[in-house]
This record gives C-alpha cells, sequence and structure tokens, in this order.
C-alpha cells in the first residue's frame, strides 16, 4: 500500500528539517509512539500502539535513516512485529521538504507492507487510519512551530 501527501508548515524549510531530524521531537508529533530508543545515529527501536478499526495493535519498530539530505530530504526505511500477534510490518518512507517563502510545504510517500491480522482488515480501513495519523502529526507539528514562533 502507498501513502502519500502534503503537510504545510509555518516556518522555514531548515527549522523544519532540523526539527524532523531530532528523533525524540519526530516521534512527540506522532501519536502512539512510546519507548524511543536510539541504537546509533541512524537507527531507532521504539514501540508503536494504535487502534484500527475495533482492534488494537502493538508494534515494536526499528527505524533506519536510508538517506537524508539537507534540509531537503529524509529516507528511512521501517521495520516490525506486532507484538501478541504473528505478521510483519515493513515501510519505505521519502520526505521532501519544499521551501515556500517562509514556510514549508512537506511532501511524503510511504510504502507499507503488513501481513498477518493487520493485513487481512483491508486497504480501506488502514488508509483511514494512515490519514488520520497524518492530520494528527501536522496539528503536533504545527502547534510545536507555533509555540516556538509564541516562544521568540
Amino acid at each position: 500500500m502507498k501513502f502519500s501527501g502534503e503537510i504545510a508548515v509555518a516556518a522555514p524549510r531548515d527549522a523544519v528539517f532540523a526539527k524532523l531530524q531530532d528523533i525524540h521531537f519526530f516521534a512527540s508529533c506522532m501519536d502512539g509512539v512510546r519507548d524511543l530508543v536510539p541504537l546509533d545515529e541512524k537507527r531507532f527501536d521504539a514501540v508503536l500502539e494504535t487502534k484500527v478499526a475495533y482492534m488494537s495493535f502493538k508494534f515494536k519498530v526499528t527505524v533506519e535513516l536510508t538517506e537524508v539530505v539537507a534540509p531537503e530530504l529524509i529516507a528511512a526505511k521501517i521495520e516490525g512485529t506486532p507484538m501478541g500477534l504473528v505478521g510483519r510490518l515493513s515501510a519505505t518512507s521519502s520526505t521532501r521538504l519544499i521551501a515556500a517563502g517562509g514556510h514549508t510545504t512537506i511532501q511524503y510517500e510511504i510504502d507499507t507492507a503488513l501481513t498477518g491480522k493487520l493485513g487481512s482488515i483491508g486497504q480501506p480501513v488502514l488508509k483511514s487510519k494512515a490519514r488520520d495519523m497524518e492530520k494528527q502529526f501536522a496539528k503536533n507539528l504545527g502547534a510545536a512551530f507555533a509555540t516556538a514562533r509564541g516562544a521568540a
């Protein structure tokens, strides 16, 4: 399954790129991410908890940054296993940051493969959940930059 979209942020591209490089900040913008542990400069372990339809899922994931080109590109590979279920999550993501005056447009594409029980739910439900997660991420990211501007 492929997901793509855009998020507008009221901040300069360099500032957005710097914040997205801070893995703890990035995780704080994602609902359900906890127990973040850096393994080295490019790899991180975490637990992702989410609810899809009527089921709750908890994944142990490893994220590896595969390409970083400041201040315009961040690519990553995500591998994970659901806790308590048989299955596997694998994904690749590519994020481009485009300067638009004092604002930044974040263009992202995520290619995800799910096996096991979660994979059997079906794409429409999973795409809907991905859109909900995007909206929450955009809201949290925007709020973080609004707070930063207010404090400046």
